[in-house]
């Protein structure tokens, strides 16, 4: 089963958003959250790993190229 990080992300900021206050359990608990923002958001944007796929080398097409 795979990860609703996009779901994940906005309970979060719900959260964030709820610590409102100037005291500083709420102050330590929005920077604590924000840096789970942070890895939440790396993973959901992260490039999944993918097979390049070398194409042939077309010698013609080279020469034609420099002869222009």
């Amino acid at each position: 089963m795979k990860s609703d990080f996009a779901m994940a992300r906005r309970h979060l900021e719900r959260a964030y958003n709820a610590l409102s206050g100037d005291d500083e359990t709420s102050r330590k608990s929005r920077d604590a959250l924000d840096l789970l923002v942070d890895a939440i958001l790396t993973a959901e944007y992260r490039r999944q790993e993918c097979e390049i796929i070398p194409f042939p080398a077309n010698e013609d097409r080279r020469s034609r190229r420099s002869n222009i």
